[in-house]
């Protein structure tokens, strides 16, 4: 086999392994999700609802492969979105006293903000707000990629 021959068949097997670790990336926390809270869930979630905010896609770090899109309702036992999310692992959800939309503001303020919880779900979420946690004190909130350091969205509540 010659040089040429080997190179190819190298850089062809490193490209299949490449695409297939990023498949696995993406693929994994849709196939490891829990189910989508119920109707009923975010009914009862939403109940008490004090702030509202929009997540929308056109956010200057969102793209193809991160964004949100829907309501998110805060109340004072937790935060739930009506909507979906870009797939991925590793998400967490951030109050921040500022509304971000880059990765660079959020990496600024991150020491400003609180960390809630874990988003495991990608169509409709529910995360509990801990009872130390004081909603008028922050202004949006934040879905992140902790993993891989990306914003996936935000929403200006109050």
């Amino acid at each position: 086999m010659n040089t040429r021959k080997a190179l190819l068949l190298v850089a062809s097997h490193f490209a299949v392994a490449a695409a297939g670790f990023a498949g696995g990336i993406y693929a994994l926390p849709i196939l490891i999700a829990p189910a989508a809270p119920t109707a009923e869930e975010i009914k009862a979630a939403t109940a008490q609802t004090q702030f509202t905010g929009q997540f929308k896609r056109d956010l200057k770090d969102s793209d193809a492969l991160h964004w949100g899109e829907g309501v998110v309702s805060l109340s004072p036992t937790a935060i739930s979105l009506t909507g979906k999310l870009a797939p991925g692992p590793d998400y967490k959800l951030y109050l921040s006293p500022e509304f971000v939309e880059t990765e660079a503001d959020f990496n600024r303020l991150k020491r400003n903000m609180v960390r809630v919880g874990d988003v495991k779900t990608f169509e409709n979420f529910v995360v509990a707000l801990p009872a130390n946690i004081d909603l008028t004190r922050y202004t949006a909130v934040i879905v992140w990629c902790e993993t891989f350091g990306q914003f996936i969205t935000a929403a200006k509540y109050r």
